[in-house]
């Protein structure tokens, strides 16, 4: 029987479906004494149900396409491939929700598995290389033959010609073309032997008469559409791309390949764009739906590209001619010449690097589905409501009972105003970020005599606990101010958002106000919950005697103070917060004070941790300073370490300032306990379900299984 056929018989997923079976007869006196026949076909039909998709589930099971995660190597098997280090740890290790499966699809990819026998014949080729790294780690690659690139003893003989001829040759010192690619994946110059090999642990080499290179790229491209630019200086006409004022390198769009042999330019890979690059092909990265574009004034048409002129704008020297504009794609800068003055605001299109889907953006967010039991108020151009307080205004008349309201805003603009939600009990409010967009709220100083944060209140002091309001911020950047919660409010949840730490970004990525925190909870009973976000401060006030304390979680998300010595939680003057943690794969950059712990996993602290209650809770997998007050750890750092070791076993960032590409990563070069400490052998911190360490091991293996014997292959990160 097929399986349509089969979801039409009356049994199927229903559980009525066999007392429907019967005789009209006994069911009615089934009815009569108070159905228990059919309370028992039902349990029946329940494990119908389940034989059914045991059955179903056996038939997908024999093709790689939708066979079950955990049946993929036994498919595997029957061609000899061979399983990534670490899977044998997805079939015994209870994972985190969800992460069974990602962890699974890292170590074992289903493309990878489903490609083992048209691999093997392309063994040895560079195209082979760059399809591993994307099937096997989900990283875009560069293969280069590095033996090509060493110099060597030309021949005496006249005539030599082509590319033989220009391997011992100097470097010319006017091809700035070729200048600005060497040392990178794209290097066309030669250069002698090299006695480091590519695969070596502590400096790579590589360039040798055997050397093979596979350069990869971690970092996402990132778009923004449509997003307004910050104007840095009006009277010069200066501009950044990024609208929080900071210095932002530019992507490439990559553009996919053209055919499975095709060797990765620079086209098809998040590549950063250097000056260089874009005066050269200006043209193929500027333009609508490429990787850059600039408007001006409202206008949908863009600025000519014959007006622009890629210049060093490092300390905003260069100054355009007239009715030329000069951009810096290396910082994200923008200079107006004279006569190229715009009137009514720039709005600009770029793509920038991140490491995950964290904080907001236009990526794809989950739980965006149709909501019946919803309210929707969409603020935009072309919709109802131009202001987000206009449509609050609208849903306070409209709101009824039982019903949620949804504020969407539709694009990715700068909203300046006010906010100030007062919430009525069982209030349900939403404010969010239409799919495919990043809309920016600037909170700016409104008033002078009192603060001017995004304000949650709860109007009445006197409602139960299942009435309390409940607020969703989802898929935002608040920067300027920060979010204010007073009252008796049920719960507020920040999701895939961006509160500023620092409240802002001077030029080079410093906070501007490192001290000011991004959350205050101010004599309230709300539940905090930050899920895939970014924010600063958490600050908690509120009555310790009277009050239960407030429970805070965060999940998969950068808890930032700007610095390890500040307060990332705590009450004022640094005193212990009267709120109990919950921590899931975050990083803590600064000091924890705080009641208690409920339970923390997999998480980051660089300052110290301090609870006033360490009988309460427990935390297992984490590293936490030494000098700390924890309640009881299992397996945390540098305790495993060992007490000798924590000056070597503590974390090391690429980088700790918000606005940078590479923005509270682990750094390659750090210690091992740290990158591999998880409770499943990922990293630590915010950005532990990437499984890079995994993706790294599969990576190497593979490189190693499908290069020849004696080849000298490493992988070289670029980002």
């Amino acid at each position: 029987m097929s399986p349509d056929a089969e979801a039409r018989t009356p049994a199927d997923r229903h559980p009525d479906g066999l007392a429907e079976l019967l005789p009209r007869v006994h069911r009615l006196r089934d009815a009569e004494e108070g159905e228990p026949l059919r309370a028992l076909l039902a349990v029946v039909g329940e494990q119908l149900d389940r034989v059914r998709d045991g059955v179903h589930q056996g038939y997908e099971d024999l093709f790689v396409e939708t066979a079950a995660p955990w049946v993929l190597p036994y498919l595997g098997d029957l061609v000899g491939y061979r399983t990534l280090p670490g899977y044998e740890r997805v079939l015994t290790t209870g994972l985190h929700g969800g992460g069974r499966a990602a962890l699974a699809e890292a170590v074992a990819p289903r493309r990878d598995v489903a490609a083992t026998v048209a691999q093997r014949r392309r063994k040895g080729t560079l195209h082979l290389l760059e399809e591993l790294s994307e099937r096997v780690a989900d990283w875009p690659a560069r293969a280069v033959e590095l033996s090509r690139h060493v110099a060597h003893t030309q021949p005496v003989r006249l005539g030599v010609s082509g590319r033989r001829g220009e391997r011992g040759r100097l470097l010319d010192l006017r091809d700035g073309s070729a200048l600005a690619l060497a040392g990178g994946p794209f290097d066309t110059t030669s250069r002698t032997a090299d006695v480091r090999r590519a695969d070596s642990a502590r400096r790579q080499g590589g360039w040798t008469p055997a050397g093979v290179g596979l350069f990869v790229w971690r970092l996402k491209p990132y778009a923004l559409t449509a997003s307004p630019a910050y104007c840095v200086d009006r009277a010069r006409n200066l501009y950044t791309f990024s609208i929080l004022g900071n210095d932002t390198p530019l992507l490439t769009r990559p553009v996919p390949e053209p055919s499975p042999a095709h060797l990765a330019a620079v086209d098809n890979v998040p590549a950063f764009i250097t000056r260089r690059l874009l005066h050269d092909r200006l043209a193929d990265y500027y333009g609508p739906g490429k990787s850059l574009c600039i408007r001006r004034d409202g206008e949908d048409r863009p600025v000519p590209p014959g007006d622009i002129v890629v210049a060093d704008l490092s300390d905003w020297r260069y100054r355009p001619g007239r009715g030329q504009i000069a951009v810096d794609p290396e910082l994200g800068r923008i200079a107006f010449g004279a006569r190229r003055a715009p009137r009514q605001g720039v709005w600009v299109d770029y793509h920038h690097a991140f490491a995950a889907d964290m904080g907001g953006g236009e990526y794809e967010r989950p739980d965006r589905g149709p909501r019946p039991d919803a309210d929707l108020y969409r603020v935009g151009p072309g919709g109802p409501y131009r202001r987000i307080m206009d449509a609050y205004r609208a849903w306070q008349d409209d709101r009824s009972p039982g019903r949620t309201g949804i504020i969407e805003i539709t694009h990715s603009g700068a909203y300046q105003e006010q906010l100030d939600f007062d919430l009525d009990p069982g209030d349900r409010l939403e404010l969010r970020a239409a799919e495919g967009t990043r809309p920016v709220i600037r909170l700016l100083d409104w008033y002078s005599n009192r603060p001017d944060a995004l304000n949650i209140r709860a109007v009445h002091a006197d409602c139960a606990a299942h009435e309390r309001p409940c607020v969703v911020l989802d898929g935002l950047l608040v920067a300027g101010r920060g979010i204010n919660v007073t009252g008796p409010v049920g719960s507020v949840v920040v999701r895939h958002s961006t509160l500023v730490p620092g409240w802002s970004l001077e030029p080079e990525c410093a906070p501007h106000s490192p001290d000011e925190p991004s959350i205050v909870l101010e004599r309230t009973t709300a539940c905090l919950r930050i899920e895939h976000s970014i924010l600063g401060t958490i600050e908690v006030i509120g009555d310790e005697v009277s009050e239960d304390p407030l429970d805070i979680r965060l999940r998969d998300s950068i808890l930032d103070a700007t610095g390890d010595d500040r307060a990332a939680l705590s009450a004022p003057d640094c005193r212990h917060a009267h709120a109990v943690l919950h921590l899931r794969r975050t990083t803590v950059i600064g000091e924890v004070h705080t009641h208690a712990v409920e339970f923390a996993e997999n998480s980051v602290f660089t300052g110290r941790l301090r609870v006033a209650r360490r009988g309460i809770g427990c935390l297992r997998h984490c590293h936490v300073p030494p000098g700390s007050r924890t309640p009881r750890r299992h397996r945390c750092q540098p305790d495993l370490a060992g007490l000798e070791n924590a000056q070597r076993v503590r974390p090391l960032f690429a980088s700790k300032r918000y606005g940078t590409p590479w923005y509270g990563q682990l750094a390659d070069g750090g210690p091992e306990e740290i990158r591999r400490g998880a409770d499943d052998g990922g990293e630590l911190g915010a950005f532990h379900d990437l499984y890079r360490p995994q993706r790294e091991d599969g990576l190497r293996a593979r490189l190693a299984e499908y290069t020849p014997a004696i080849a000298d292959a490493g992988i070289f990160f670029v980002t």
